[in-house]
């Protein structure tokens, strides 16, 4: 097995471990995106997040939102925030719920102040933050404290068979240091949710993971819609998957072999300590990410067939592929080719070693092929319409 590099990284206030350190401009909801993004503009290094959400929005629904722009502020990867919102009631929310993760936050609602005069008072502050921010210093990390997340996206057969395989390689090394690993994808289970059941450590996590499983079911089947060419989707289908069964073996590769610790909602931290969880996310590439960011992820593998561009602004994404011709005509958005895996180049040990030399990498600083072509999808997750 390679040898571990010396790892470092950014000690937070709360004690959590990230590997990126960004100022953010957080906007509440869609009609404050402007603002956040003049502002970025006015004060080059931090960096905005316009979204489309976050008026009318109600119950759950609303609730989902909030824990997603909290958790984004407060994931490890971040070192400040500014939050603007065109109210100061959910905007005061989104600053206290950052707030008790220690880190420097600070809130602006446009209403009664006008765009110009937000934008104005905001900038002062982000630049003071930016200064600040600039100053921290890495320091030694273990790699238990660095959380990792794990999706799959645009799978073929060579998904199951390579890199899906090999970042079960990774989940296991991870959780075997004492880290913790998310993986998700719910509906990309079916056929095989029985055998992520199985792993569950008891009946309390077993029952709560096949209520969540069997709810986002049966809210696609109320639909009645045919879900072929969305599940498997159209470059599962080029790629040779015929079937959503088909999809969940290579979904569940990926996965590893340790015991499923705790069933989370969506964009819920961790709390049940170290381990392998699962979150009940959508299988959206962006969505996905932005979810597990907002559970604390500060680092994710993302093992892909036919190739995948997707990148998140908070969460480096490690891509990976099995599939020489992606890895030829797509080797920008590549960080590991691990082809050689299903030629017998090299064995399941050796492609992990690979791709643990990438992680420890990122972890360190380098940047992914997302980071370095700016992909930073931002989206967030809906249950169902507005009010």
């Amino acid at each position: 097995m390679a040898e571990q590099r010396r790892l470092t990284g950014y000690r937070r206030e709360n004690g959590t471990v990230g590997i990126r350190n960004h100022t953010v401009i957080l906007p509440v909801d869609d009609l404050s995106n402007a603002a956040a993004e003049a502002v970025a503009k006015v004060v080059p290094g931090t960096l905005a997040l316009p979204h489309a959400y976050g008026r009318l929005q109600f119950g759950p629904d609303l609730d989902l939102t909030f824990r997603t722009l909290i958790g984004t502020g407060a994931n490890p990867n971040v070192a400040s925030v500014v939050v603007i919102g065109i109210e100061p009631n959910w905007t005061d929310r989104v600053v206290e719920g950052i707030a008790k993760s220690g880190k420097k936050v600070a809130g602006f609602s446009i209403e009664r102040n006008g765009d110009l005069r937000t934008i104005e008072r905001a900038a002062r502050v982000a630049a003071r933050h930016l200064q600040d921010d600039s100053e921290r210093q890495r320091e030694p990390v273990e790699r238990h404290e660095v959380m990792l997340s794990i999706k799959c996206g645009e799978s073929d057969t060579t998904s199951g068979l390579g890199s899906c395989p090999t970042t079960a390689e990774a989940v296991d090394r991870w959780v075997d240091a004492g880290g913790t690993v998310l993986f998700g994808e719910t509906s990309e289970l079916t056929g095989g949710e029985h055998l992520i059941a199985q792993r569950c450590v008891n009946d309390t996590v077993r029952q709560r993971f096949q209520r969540m499983y069997d709810d986002y079911i049966e809210m696609i089947e109320r639909t009645g819609a045919n879900l072929l060419g969305s599940q498997p989707t159209q470059g599962n289908i080029r790629g040779g998957l015929t079937t959503i069964e088909e999809k969940a073996m290579g979904n569940i590769a990926k996965t590893g072999t340790k015991p499923v610790i705790a069933a989370l909602e969506a964009a819920e931290a961790p709390s049940s300590g170290p381990g392998l969880y699962f979150m009940d996310t959508s299988s959206a590439a962006a969505e996905c990410v932005t979810l597990m960011a907002a559970a604390g992820a500060a680092i994710h593998l993302f093992p892909t067939g036919q190739g995948n561009v997707i990148g998140n602004p908070i969460e480096p994404v490690v891509k990976l592929t099995a599939n020489p011709m992606t890895a030829e005509t797509m080797s920008e958005h590549m960080d590991l080719d691990c082809s050689g895996l299903l030629r017998r180049d090299y064995d399941l040990t050796a492609a992990g070693d690979l791709l643990m030399d990438v992680i420890d990498r990122t972890v360190n600083g380098r940047l992914t092929c997302a980071e370095v072509l700016g992909h930073r999808e931002f989206v967030l997750t809906r249950l169902y319409q507005s009010a």
